[in-house]
Formats: C-alpha cells, sequence, structure tokens
C-alpha cells in the first residue's frame, strides 16, 4: 500500500469513528479548578492553574450524560473494542475515549497502541511471601517502556487538535528523571512535532537518555536535580509559545487513569483488594484514583480498592505527612536514589494524591535502597524483570504482608511503572555488588570455566544437587 493510499485509509477510518462517536452520545469535557473555584476552561486552551486561586486544573466530564447509557453498555463497548484493529480504539486508552478526552478529533489523535499490558500472575512471589492472589500490572510493556505513554497519548494528541484549528504552539516541553522524556520525544515524533526535555545531569540511565536523542528531542541536561528542571521548564512554557506536557498539566492524568479500568477490565470488571504504586511526582496516584471513582459514579464498580503508594526512603515526602495523618506536608530535598525516576523532593500533585489516599483508605510506605533492591532482585527469580521503582512497590508490599495489614486472602495488584530493560546498569550493579549498602543476596554472575568437559559437568551437577536441597 502506497503512503498516500494509507493515509487516505487512515483518515477515512478517523472520519467513520468520529461519526459514531457524534452518533452515540454527546459527551464532552473541559479543565475546572481543582480547588473549586468557579470557571471552566476548553481542553484546548493553554492553560495549567487556576487564574483565581493559582492552584492545579483538572479535567471534568459530563457524567449525567454519560449515565444515560447502563453500566453494561460501558463494559460491553469496550471490551469489544479492547486491542482491536479499527482506528483508534484499539488503543486502551482510546478504547475508553467518552472516559478520557472526546474533544479530540479522531484524525488528530497520536497513538502508538498504547495499553493492553499484561497482568501478569505473579504465582511463585506470592507463594514465597504468603499471599495467595499476586498480580503485577506490566505498564512498562509499552510503546517507550513506561506507563507514561498513557498519558501521553492524551496530551501530544491534544496539542495536535489545537493546531489544526490554529494554534502556535511550536513545542512540547518536559523535565523529567528519564520515562517522560522517552515517552514525550517518541509521540512528538510520530505526531511531527519538537520536543524539548529538560533531563538533571547525571541522573538519569544510558537507555533514557538515548531515547530522546534518537527521536530527535532538543535534550538539555542541565547541572541540577528534577526540582530544579521543573521550574525551568514552566518558565520557559510560560514565557514562549511552548507547551507544557508535565503531570501538573492534567490532560497527562487523564490517560493514565485507564490504568484502574484496565485492571478492571482485566479481571473481568472486577475490583481487587489492593494496588500498590510507586510515587515520584505523584500523578501517578491521583490518575489512578479518578479511574476508579469515574467506574464506581457510572456504577460500573460498587466499591474501591485499597491504594498504597510507594515512596523511596531517599525521596519520602508524601511518606513523613503520613506519618502525622497528612496535617501538613513538607518538601523534601531528595537524596540519591536508585529508583531516579521518583527522586522527587517537591511533588506537584501531592494535595491530589493525598486527596485520592484519604478517600481509598490509603497507606504510603517507604523503601530503603537496599530493600528496594533485594525486592527486585527476589522478584526476578521468579520470572519478572523490574525497574528499581517496581522494586520499591514490591518492597512495600513484603512490609505491609508482613505486618499483617495485607492478608494472605487479598487480591495484591502490583503497578509496575516501567520496563527492566532499561534499567541495566541498575540489574548489572547488583549481580556485580556494586550498589551501595546492597548486600545483593541474589546475586548471579556467569561462572568462568575452560572449554571442558568434565569441569563443565562438574559445576552443572554441583547446581543442580543445591537445587534439590
Amino acid at each position: 500500500m502506497s503512503a498516500n493510499n494509507h493515509q487516505h485509509l487512515t483518515e477515512k477510518r478517523a472520519e467513520k469513528g468520529n461519526a459514531r462517536a457524534q452518533d452515540a452520545l454527546p459527551v464532552r469535557a473541559w479543565f475546572r479548578c481543582y480547588n473549586g473555584c468557579p470557571g471552566e476552561y476548553r481542553l484546548q486552551e493553554v492553560i495549567y492553574r487556576c487564574p483565581t486561586c493559582n492552584g492545579l486544573l483538572e479535567v471534568a466530564h459530563d457524567l449525567e450524560v454519560l449515565k444515560r447509557r447502563p453500566p453494561e453498555y460501558w463494559k460491553t463497548l469496550f471490551d469489544n473494542r479492547y486491542m482491536r484493529t479499527e482506528w483508534p480504539y484499539g488503543s486502551s486508552v482510546w478504547g475508553k475515549k467518552e472516559f478520557v478526552c472526546p474533544t479530540v478529533e479522531n484524525r488528530n489523535i497520536v497513538s502508538t497502541y498504547e495499553g493492553g499490558t499484561n497482568l501478569f500472575w505473579a504465582e511463585r512471589l506470592g507463594a514465597q511471601i504468603g499471599i495467595e492472589a499476586l498480580w503485577v500490572k506490566q505498564c512498562g510493556n509499552s510503546h517507550t517502556g513506561s506507563f507514561k505513554d498513557l498519558g501521553m497519548t492524551v496530551l501530544v494528541s491534544m496539542v495536535k487538535q489545537m493546531q489544526a484549528e490554529g494554534s502556535d504552539i511550536q513545542a512540547v516541553a518536559c523535565a523529567s528523571t528519564g520515562d517522560t522524556s522517552a515517552s514525550l520525544a517518541a509521540y512528538c515524533a510520530v505526531g511531527g512535532m519538537q520536543a524539548i526535555v529538560f533531563l538533571p545531569r547525571n541522573k538519569v540511565s544510558v537507555a533514557q537518555l538515548i531515547q530522546p536523542l534518537a527521536h530527535g528531542a532538543l535534550t538539555l541536561s542541565l547541572d541540577t536535580d528534577f526540582d530544579g528542571c521543573m521550574k525551568l521548564v514552566q518558565e520557559v512554557c510560560r514565557k514562549n509559545d511552548v507547551y507544557l506536557a508535565n503531570s501538573m498539566n492534567s490532560l497527562r492524568i487523564e490517560g493514565q487513569k485507564t490504568v484502574g479500568i484496565e485492571i478492571t477490565q482485566q479481571f473481568d470488571w472486577q475490583v481487587p483488594d489492593v494496588i500498590i504504586i510507586p510515587g515520584g511526582n505523584l500523578g501517578n496516584v491521583s490518575a489512578l484514583g479518578n479511574g476508579f471513582l469515574m467506574m464506581r459514579e457510572l456504577g460500573m464498580i460498587d466499591r474501591l480498592p485499597r491504594l498504597v503508594c510507594a515512596q523511596a526512603e531517599h525521596a519520602n515526602p508524601l511518606y513523613q505527612s503520613y506519618q502525622v495523618g497528612f496535617r501538613e506536608f513538607h518538601p523534601i530535598q531528595a537524596r540519591k536514589t536508585l529508583a531516579n525516576a521518583i527522586q522527587i523532593g517537591d511533588p506537584v500533585s501531592v494535595q491530589k494524591a493525598i486527596d485520592i489516599l484519604r478517600r481509598f483508605d490509603g497507606i504510603v510506605e517507604q523503601a530503603s535502597e537496599e530493600e528496594l533492591a533485594e525486592a527486585a532482585a527476589l522478584g526476578n527469580r521468579t520470572g519478572l524483570f523490574n525497574c528499581p521503582h517496581t522494586g520499591v512497590a514490591l518492597a512495600a508490599l513484603f512490609k505491609l504482608v508482613q505486618r499483617g495489614e495485607i492478608r494472605r486472602d487479598q487480591q495484591v495488584v502490583i503497578i509496575s511503572t516501567a520496563n527492566g530493560l532499561k534499567f541495566t546498569d541498575f540489574h548489572l550493579g547488583y549481580h556485580e555488588r556494586r550498589l551501595e549498602g546492597v548486600s545483593s543476596r541474589y546475586a548471579n554472575l556467569p561462572v568462568e570455566l575452560p572449554a571442558d568437559y568434565e569441569k563443565v559437568r562438574e559445576v552443572v551437577l554441583r547446581q543442580c544437587e543445591r537445587l534439590r536441597r
């Protein structure tokens, strides 16, 4: 098929999908102040904070219109679209378009078929720690290797919609510790836009750095931490025709909230008992909760899971706040952590996260460097291949099980936020015992031998005997 024919077919499919969506239900969404100030703002408007109180915004949906369809209608619709080929609904984000971002015309959607990631039954790991039903949601099995793709497809699609309507946006920018920059760069490359990424120098893995470079992003390596990058990118976006792609832009949250909806869908629309998610800038916590709240409001579920936010001990401002019942919150200077994507001391979405955790009987737990590394390695021994941030979530799980706050008979889901292949330096350092303060109990290195049958046989039989004990 020629490029022109392919483009024509895509446009026809988009027109067909738009017509169906419009005929089905007049759904709409808009920005509003999270703190409740009056006013509605179009999703096409370049606005990140409330003009009245300077608080964050959120995307609001016309739930009364959505309620015109019964819960079973939405379940059947989403199941029929799930992982199919009709553009753009094969994406597990855009397959839930009415719940996410109905404003974007299908022709302007920038998608890489995100979502639809594996819900891994961690049977062996669960048996070792005393959990009968442990699952790991593999969000890193995505186009750029992290859950950030779920939100970035919505944000970049909206930018393309805005440009189609005459906006002067010249580029899209983000501050990042790795995964956000990779996702932004890829989606901008797909959509034909310029990406600009602000990275803290020497604080991201090579695999994370190479992704924005490969996709043609203007990559700024700055002598500061993530919080410093965040301040600079906001100033650049505010003073120039550059659109902000960090999670303070609530369009990102709309895509990420589909994680909770998809997990429920994969459990045949049953809600798990506990979900544990790593937390850094904390947009993922509020996004996860929003998906469940929307489903409950529409009658698709009748209960909420308990949510656990897991933080690295070196970057734990939310954990410290939880220790005093969330009565106060103080930003901190985050210290260097192996879980570098959540090395954030002044999270933008902290109030949203606290509000969600209160509504979900939430817990905040922390993990030391040794705890997160050993937890990731133990999980790897059972067939997973964890990023260090998933190690933080697993370490939190181990603690909560040990304290009896999670029971053996509860169904537990760990959100794995990124692909372990993006963190090969972390894994190699673990097995070579080069990680500071980590004992590497599960270290496993190649056995160097001469090419001699008897020598090889001796080592093989010794290992088999060790396994039988």
